[in-house]
């Protein structure tokens, strides 16, 4: 798992990729949190985009978001973090909206589970 820390990582995102890992993606932390809106332009890839609150609650899933689309993609709320997955992957995973993620500071003591996002 990327995380994108700084404006420009932010800015480019997983554009220009021609692949993604099964278990890959990026995060972008919000802080502080803040209404987010991403779009699709120079994306060569589907992606899956979940909107988590402060609480680490998914808000919005946006499924296999289409590749070189500039329709804007937000959950229209402040937000703590976007995390951004192979289109499909979400689904596979049987991830959905309410749905809880961690990321961040995750220990070893953290469960197993595909909704754990640790940057290793």
């Amino acid at each position: 798992m990327e995380v994108a820390l700084t404006e420009r990582q932010q800015e480019q995102g997983l554009m220009f990729r021609k692949s993604l890992a099964p278990e890959g993606g990026m995060l972008f932390p919000m802080d502080p949190p803040r209404t987010a809106s991403f779009w699709m332009k120079n994306t060569l890839i589907p992606l899956d985009m979940l909107f988590i609150h402060t609480d680490g609650s998914i808000a919005f899933l946006k499924a296999n978001a289409a590749p070189y689309s500039r329709e804007p993609v937000s959950a229209g709320i402040p937000v703590a973090a976007v995390l951004e997955l192979r289109g499909g992957r979400a689904a596979e995973l049987g991830i959905g909206e309410g749905d809880h993620v961690q990321w961040g500071d995750c220990t070893a003591s953290a469960p197993a589970s595909p909704l754990n996002f640790c940057p290793g």
